[in-house]
């Protein structure tokens, strides 16, 4: 028995099913989740020694690679100062300037602890500036796993197979509407439907947690048409692309221009921590400023920001840092389109960016209910193989290809060939 399995053995009598995130569990593909014992650059290495390329990166937040030495001696000199005070620190004004800096529709921002609790927030604010109690989330958008937003969620809820989640009252999800990603037409029904209710619409402005599904022409304006229109809030939840398609994020790539925004684990260069923030008068509506409240003992946490800061500071300034990497998705999906044609097999490359994805189905997935047609079963074969030969990706098909600053051309070669080797069998 590997150290790995005996490690989940443990994990097993004493955390639900060995794991505390269910993605990281290998139900959907086979087999046992590794445990990683440390990670650099591309590369994470397991406790029985095995290395393999890395495109996860935690789900997203390490865009500079692992372990980067600028990251890495932010927060070791923090740490040694003090690693929480429950009381304001110079690093968190300095964080909340930057953000304001690099994505001009935020004027004033709140750090909390995940992306979660960013949408909860969010959310909550939407509420309470408008007055109105709905909130219209898409089919397949994931949002973190407070209350009102497990009903047609995506990641790991598609992978379980649990299309909502159990534990959630009927009175939390029933302000929670739902559309349909890529449709204006399903979200101007809803608007029809419950006029002058809806507080906000939120979507991921690239869906990256039913697989990679990008945002069709005219999309994400449309929203932002149609919000202003009903004076409703347009809330982007850039947990997973903001910062990471560019440095004003997907509103910045796209050009669209939210009333909110929330972020992730980015900003704290994979340690724990959320922001959501948006028009000052908008965010005024937060305690202790005003009647919504929210509250975190460990938001701003010193630590946190000092390495979200050197993170957020090498991207500012190194702007290249955005057009290599994109470049090299753009690249990398070329190629692997041109496998799957070559090879015939029943598959759509999906991707924007740094941000990829390989369906396992004929159609063009342009939403939730094409990505659930994924052959899940062909995927597990090919997480199986994958891994067999160094390469880590998502125990999931219903999750992003993450690339970084730290891989190499040569990485992807590798990767390609694995994957031609998969498919010509």
């Amino acid at each position: 028995m590997s150290v790995s399995e005996q490690l989940f053995e443990r994990a097993k009598k004493v955390i639900p099913g060995g794991v505390n995130s269910p993605v990281r569990a290998f139900q959907a593909v086979g087999g046992n989740p590794r445990f990683i014992a440390q990670a650099e650059g591309a590369r994470i290495t397991d406790v029985d020694g095995n290395t393999y390329i890395d495109y996860i990166g935690s789900w997203g937040p390490m865009l500079l690679g692992h372990n980067h030495p600028a990251v890495l001696e932010a927060a070791v000199q923090a740490a040694k100062k003090g690693l929480s005070f429950g009381a304001g620190c110079p690093a968190e004004a300095e964080m909340a300037e930057l953000v304001c800096r690099m994505v001009p529709s935020v004027e004033l921002v709140r750090m909390v602890n995940s992306g979660t609790e960013a949408v909860m927030s969010a959310l909550r604010v939407a509420r309470g500036y408008t007055g109105r109690d709905k909130i219209i989330k898409f089919e397949g958008c994931y949002h973190g796993h407070c209350d009102s937003m497990l009903v047609k969620a995506g990641s790991g809820v598609m992978t379980s197979g649990v299309p909502d989640s159990a534990g959630v009252p009927e009175g939390c999800a029933k302000d929670t509407l739902t559309a349909v990603y890529n449709d204006l037409e399903s979200v101007k029904g809803l608007f029809d439907k419950f006029p002058g209710e809806i507080a906000a619409v939120i979507v991921e402005p690239v869906a990256a947690n039913m697989g990679v599904v990008t945002p069709e022409e005219g999309f994400l304006p449309g929203l932002r048409r149609i919000c202003t229109e009903e004076k409703a809030l347009l809330i982007f939840d850039e947990v997973i692309t903001g910062f990471r398609l560019g440095p004003d994020g997907a509103q910045g790539y796209y050009g669209v221009k939210p009333d909110l925004t929330t972020f992730g684990k980015i900003i704290g260069a994979g340690m724990p921590v959320g922001a959501y923030g948006g028009r000052r008068e908008v965010m005024e509506m937060v305690a202790p400023v005003g009647s919504v409240y929210q509250a975190g003992t460990l938001s701003g946490n010193p630590v946190a920001m000092a390495a979200g800061l050197a993170q957020l500071h090498i991207l500012e300034e190194n702007p290249d840092i955005y057009r290599q990497m994109n470049a090299m998705g753009d690249d990398f999906r070329a190629k692997l389109r041109k496998i799957v044609e070559e090879t015939g097999v029943s598959c759509q490359v999906t991707g924007e960016g740094s941000l990829s994805c390989l369906f396992f189905t004929k159609e063009p997935v342009v939403n939730y209910r094409i990505a659930k047609t994924s052959d899940t079963e062909a995927f597990g074969k090919y997480f199986r193989h994958m891994l067999g030969r160094g390469i880590y990706v998502a125990p999931s098909q219903f999750e992003a290809i993450f690339l970084s600053a730290a891989h190499k051309e040569a990485d992807l070669e590798r990767t390609l060939e694995a994957i031609e080797e998969y498919f010509r069998g």
